[in-house]
């Protein structure tokens, strides 16, 4: 006979119990293409500047770049995060106004 003051275990359906922790997925934040545009005024050497400086490319590879935005019109010059690829934009943006050259970067999301 049971002592009804001894609780008795719950009833799980005869199956034991299990607990499961889930981790939750941490997603990767976007990414964001910083993008060159061309124009007939901002000398060829100030684009590879840029490049080198801001980007650390090698000078060929800058050359290679400055090239492909010279013929089409625009290149990806880097794949960052959003706080990066702004301050990249941002330092291309502020060396071609000091230096009086219509330069212009942007970017946008991959």
């Amino acid at each position: 006979m049971t002592d009804p003051t001894t609780p008795s275990p719950p009833d799980d359906g005869g199956e034991a119990g299990i607990a499961v922790k889930t981790k939750p997925r941490t997603q990767r934040p976007p990414l964001y293409k910083v993008l060159l545009l061309n124009d007939d005024f901002t000398p060829m050497e100030f684009v590879v500047h840029i490049l080198e400086r801001l980007f650390g490319m090698t000078h060929a590879q800058a050359i290679e770049i400055m090239l492909t935005v010279h013929r089409k019109g625009v290149a990806v010059v880097g794949v960052f995060s959003h706080e990066i690829a702004e301050t990249k934009v941002a330092q291309v943006m502020e060396l071609a106004r000091r230096q009086q050259h219509p330069l212009q970067c942007t970017m946008e999301k991959e």
